[in-house]
């Protein structure tokens, strides 16, 4: 068995804030990758992030497997957890594409290990082990600048590079410092990479985060193991293709900020700001800025309560996904005939991923148990909403 050396680098905050472990894609860095979403976690966690064997400027000639990383990483994390002199050795966990398989494999080999965990941009088996053996060979052939050109292609939506030059050109360097072995071994480790019909036995809560222009780990992939994990939910990030911390930082921190909070140990300014973000997710940035521009003295520190306590303590909550909590919520707004709020929350089932045939299932089952003409009601507030959204 081989355990990769893994090394790592602090990217924000502090050994007294809890600590948030991040892996990077193939290719990249902790710091090209993950350090526009640190700088804005830093109140709030100490984010610690790690190097795969050869992209720390170090040369890597042993082979290892994806459980091996996983199990260097989860040393290097030991060491991080001893420094800090942490009693609780745990940590949550966020990786993009292989950061986010080497996240699998700690959730699986390591449960008691990691709180909570977001995984970006990854699969439970990414690509074809061809393609990857392929790769493999050319990278040992022509060294890793031969993969510029197609990275740059596969890693950014478009228009982005054009938007953000430099953090493209990081990421690119990062890529052509790599060292090409080091780099051939990780592709032959994905390209035995396969935990598909393990997902069922990972019970900490995971947030799936896709991108909706990312061509090689697409969005079923993540809704594949948001649904197939105990505790899963999942979120599609529009513009963003295969490197989300860096396409989309405050889109990502905000889901992070939310999804891997310590329970009990944020400050009521920390559940308010969890309960902004999640909300903002739910009911899309259009209502919440309206919310918020008709707010007066009369009406500020009741949407200060629905903040905090409706959106930062029970929709974070991780024992449900948003799935569930958008179909508990329309049946409980159908029974007390709240339509002004039904409305509200037909769309915000459509963002949490209901399928236009869920929510009228929703309905249905509502007329058997809050009444026919409550349903009614419904049909006719849902039907309105779902023309408006062009689904109807």
């Amino acid at each position: 068995m081989t355990i990769p050396r893994i090394t790592g680098v602090e990217l924000a905050g502090g050994p007294d804030l809890p600590l948030l472990l991040v892996g990077p894609s193939l290719g990249t860095s902790a710091t090209a990758l993950w350090s526009a979403v640190a700088e804005r976690l830093g109140d709030a966690f100490h984010v610690v992030g790690w190097n795969p064997p050869g992209h720390d400027g170090a040369l890597v000639r042993d082979p290892f497997t994806m459980a091996e990383l996983a199990r260097g990483v989860l040393a290097f994390a030991r060491g991080v957890t001893a420094a800090r002199g942490d009693a609780d050795r745990s940590f949550s966990y966020a990786g993009d594409s292989l950061g986010g398989a080497v996240g699998l494999h700690l959730l699986l080999d390591a449960p008691e290990a990691v709180r909570a965990a977001a995984l970006l941009c990854t699969g439970a088996r990414i690509g074809t082990p061809d393609a990857w053996r392929e790769r493999a060979a050319t990278v040992r052939a022509s060294g890793t600048p031969s993969m510029i050109e197609g990275s740059a292609k596969r890693w950014f939506a478009p228009g982005f590079p054009e938007r953000e030059p430099s953090t493209v050109a990081a990421l690119l360097h990062a890529l052509q410092d790599t060292d090409a072995e080091g780099y051939a071994l990780a592709c032959e480790a994905l390209a035995d990479f396969d935990v598909r019909d393990r997902l069922d036995g990972i019970t900490a809560p995971v947030l799936a985060i896709a991108g909706a222009e990312d061509v090689p780990t697409p969005p079923g992939l993540l809704a594949e193991i948001a649904s197939g994990v105990r505790l899963g939910r999942y979120e599609v990030l529009e513009g963003v293709a295969h490197l989300a911390p860096a396409e989309a930082p405050d889109r990502v921190a905000d889901l992070l900020r939310a999804h891997l909070r310590a329970p009990g140990a944020l400050t009521l300014d920390g559940v308010r700001d969890a309960g902004t973000a999640v909300r903002r997710q739910v009911l899309g940035d259009a209502h919440v800025d309206r919310a918020i521009a008709a707010t007066t003295d009369f009406t500020a520190d009741f949407q200060e309560f629905i903040t905090r306590y409706a959106w930062g303590s029970v929709w974070t909550r991780p024992g449900l996904d948003r799935r569930s909590r958008s179909m508990i919520t329309l049946t409980a707004l159908i029974a007390r005939g709240h339509h002004e709020e039904l409305a509200m929350h037909v769309r915000a089932a459509l963002r949490n991923g209901l399928t236009v045939e869920e929510i009228e299932e929703v309905v249905l089952q509502s007329a058997i148990y809050c009444g026919v003409p409550d349903a009614n009601s419904a049909f006719r507030i849902a039907q309105g909403v779902l023309a408006e959204e062009g689904l109807a």
